[in-house]
């Protein structure tokens, strides 16, 4: 395979979806072959999306249209449910990566109780086969996995957040893996991008508000992660999503117990090492505090740990913008990993400040 690859776009009308088309326009080894979005075929895309006129983009397709044989990856943004519906007619020799929840439960009993409907790989052959082969796209924990795998299952926001906060304390054993809580906010482009009531300017506008207490889909992605992380197959968390009322961005709180045996100075000196090699996390010194302001735009994931009042209670808070290191920026970072590229390549812009 040459340097520059065909990529084609399913869903390329929401928010996943341009992202990703404005990245990979910044990537020299990327050539957008098609952009599919059914609602919207036939409408130019720099007039659907004006930010992007510089570019020259031909118009929205019908994914049906669009000869899929002639791409090397595909990327899917498309809703829960409706990936797995076209996912399965496309060509088995393509590199796939996946932005939607169709593959990130390997269990499609859990999946229909959090998505409320049946996963088609219970009775579908190709996508039994796609489930159990793909690979969680979380590209600093399951790199070495993501480096052969043709099928890329990228993680939910939410649990970007939280499980970059929480891997290495998991991971080593120091952190209480059945007792933690997760406070977490988003942006409002979290949402998607259907029009609903709720998430008018109105009704989201000067305020900020729960939703999916308790309930939320993200859930059983984080408790799955967490239990392969600390080899328990019980883990419970405490997870609580907020709406803020920004376009971009997402910051989670996390409240953990150690372990008997360690300290607060043992953890934060871990982390750091054990991100210190990573491109796009960055453990902030003592003193700094994590920023949405400062990942906006940006694929890093900025971590602060702080020592808590309580005895052998800590606080880990990260920051990452959700459309790109909670999606399409990670996606493109999954496809520099698998085409044996450097990580960062299309992906070194600098934060939006202010």
């Amino acid at each position: 395979m040459s340097d520059t690859i065909n990529i084609g776009i399913l869903g390329a009308s929401g928010y996943t979806g341009f992202d990703l088309i404005r990245l990979s326009s910044l990537h020299n080894n990327v050539n957008i072959k098609y952009a599919s979005a059914n609602t919207n075929a036939g409408e130019k895309i720099s007039n659907f999306f004006p930010h992007l006129n510089q570019l020259n983009l031909n118009t929205f397709k019908k994914w049906e249209d669009c000869n899929w044989d002639s791409v090397d990856i595909i990327f899917s943004c498309l809703p829960h449910g409706s990936s797995q519906d076209i996912i399965k007619n496309m060509p088995t020799s393509n590199i796939i990566i996946d932005l939607s929840a169709d593959f990130r439960l390997k269990d499609p009993d859990v999946y229909k109780t959090w998505y409320g409907r049946d996963h088609e790989a219970k009775n579908d052959k190709i996508l039994s086969k796609i489930l159990e082969s793909s690979v969680y796209g979380l590209s600093e924990l399951y790199k070495d996995n993501i480096k052969s795998s043709n099928f890329i299952a990228c993680p939910g926001c939410y649990p970007t957040a939280s499980l970059l906060c929480l891997a290495p304390g998991v991971k080593s054993g120091m952190l209480d893996v059945n007792n933690i809580i997760i406070d977490a906010k988003s942006g409002i482009s979290g949402a998607g991008r259907s029009a609903k009531k709720e998430l008018l300017f109105c009704e989201v506008g000067e305020g900020a508000k729960p939703y999916s207490v308790a309930n939320h889909r993200h859930i059983p992605e984080i408790e799955q992660e967490l239990s392969k992380l600390s080899n328990d197959s019980d883990v419970k968390i405490n997870f609580t999503p907020h709406l803020v009322p920004m376009s971009r961005g997402e910051i989670v709180t996390i409240h953990a117990k150690l372990m008997n045996g360690f300290d607060f100075n043992s953890l934060f000196d871990f982390y750091k090492n054990s991100y210190k090699e990573t491109p796009f996390v960055k453990v902030l010194d003592s003193g700094i505090n994590p920023d949405t302001l400062n990942v906006r735009g940006s694929n890093m994931c900025h971590i602060g740990l702080y020592k808590d009042r309580m005895d052998n209670s800590v606080t880990i808070i990260g920051v990452i913008d959700n459309l790109v290191k909670g999606s399409s920026g990670q996606a493109l970072q999954n496809m520099n990993i698998r085409m044996g590229w450097d990580e960062t390549m299309g992906l070194n812009q600098i934060a939006l400040f202010p």
